[in-house]
């Protein structure tokens, strides 16, 4: 028996959450049984349409309340630490950081050399907090002049980022999405309770990635995590040995395949045709379906670069593109803007795969789509840009009811 790359595509989308469509009237616990389905909600500060982390969730759950996320952290059910990258995690993988917090290497290079040389800095943070509750960076007067850096931070701030990253503090909630800080034992009691070492941290943590991309080559297990690729190969002899996870020959790639034993039902489903992808909708560039552009790549046979980062010249689709899902696969992407100010959601530019032709059934959806995400986002008046192709334009116009 073998397995497909568009089986794997399949059980990859089914564990995202991708598949299907929205559900009718998601709720709030809705958001933590989707973050903890897909282990970690990457926290991105963009918001040229609507920040990462709420966006992810719009792809998956529609219309939501956005402040149902900030409720569900503030409430202690997710706590904020570095995974794939700055992520919302949810609060029962604690023990899988908790270890690493304390580690010398813990933090930027030469972290702790910083930390003696601001001990004084540092005492002072911690009293503010100990006597303020929590604190976040602009309760702290900037004394020094500012530069143009990237990482321009007060002395402050820098002493909050040490003292999260070591575990000392949590981010007991955001407010207008800026970071307000406290002691851990404050924000989660319970922190210490259940510690593990790194060696069986790492082990976890493979094994929910092995889990949360459903069917999964070698080469895509360390990104998750942001795993050194060093340590997979014993770990997941281990997890075969105790029989949590399972192999199975690829037919696209020849060498094995990796899917947890929880995922048994839907790997059965995937070979015998049971799995049908119906689901239409736009991904942030932070999507964890597509955070891994080399897994992208693979999978979906689908080449995506973030291009804000890059000078407007070298930009090949736009400054901010999010990828279209249609039925399973990633078709094409629109440059899109929101302006929250005249409540105006803008299409600067719509680029499809080659491969794709667009036909009336995906106009539909992908308009309902727009429309769904353009109303979630309080920008409910959509334009299309005149560099639009005409046909394309033809079809979307009435359908989205453009002004």
């Amino acid at each position: 028996m073998q397995i497909t790359r568009n089986e794997i595509k399949l059980m990859q989308l089914e564990s995202q959450g991708l598949l299907n469509p929205f559900p009718k009237n998601a709720d709030k616990p809705d958001v933590l049984k989707t973050i903890q389905k897909i282990e970690l909600l990457q926290i991105d500060t963009i918001n040229v349409v609507a920040r990462s982390p709420y966006f992810v969730l719009w792809s998956r759950l529609g219309n939501y309340q956005k402040q149902w996320l900030d409720q569900t952290h503030a409430e202690g059910h997710l706590f904020e630490y570095w995974a794939h990258a700055a992520c919302f995690i949810p609060i029962e993988q604690y023990p899988l950081f908790l270890a690493g917090m304390t580690e010398e290497k813990s933090g930027w290079k030469n972290a702790d050399t910083w930390r003696d040389n601001h001990v004084g800095l540092v005492n002072l943070v911690l009293e503010k907090i100990k006597n303020n509750g929590p604190t976040k960076s602009s309760d702290f007067v900037r004394k020094d002049i500012k530069t143009s850096g990237w990482w321009d931070w007060k002395e402050e701030k820098i002493a909050l980022e040490y003292l999260w990253t070591h575990g000392d503090l949590m981010i007991a909630y955001r407010n207008n999405f800026q970071r307000y800080y406290d002691f851990t034992e404050k924000v989660f009691p319970d922190f210490n309770k259940n510690q593990i070492s790194i060696e069986e941290a790492t082990r976890d943590k493979v094994e929910r990635t092995i889990r949360v991309l459903g069917a999964t080559r070698l080469k895509w297990i360390a990104d998750y995590y942001r795993l050194k690729k060093a340590t997979l190969t014993r770990v997941i002899k281990e997890l075969i040995q105790s029989n949590k996870v399972f192999t199975i020959q690829s037919s696209d790639w020849n060498e094995e395949i990796y899917f947890h034993n929880s995922q048994k039902e839907l790997f059965e489903n995937a070979i015998s045709d049971q799995l049908i992808p119906t689901k239409t909708s736009l991904l942030t560039p932070f999507d964890p379906l597509i955070w891994d552009r080399q897994r992208t790549r693979e999978i979906f046979n689908f080449e995506y670069t973030i291009e804000c980062y890059l000078p407007a010249k070298k930009r090949k689709f736009g400054y901010f593109c999010l990828p279209i899902l249609y039925n399973g696969n990633l078709v094409g992407r629109i440059d899109a803007k929101a302006n929250r100010i005249d409540k105006i959601f803008e299409i600067k530019s719509i680029h499809f795969e080659n491969e794709f032709i667009p036909d009336e059934i995906f106009f539909s959806e992908f308009s309902a789509a727009v429309k769904s995400l353009a109303s979630w986002h309080s920008t409910p008046t959509i334009k299309l840009n005149e560099i639009i192709p005409a046909f394309i334009k033809t079809n979307l116009e009435s359908k989205l009811s453009v002004e």
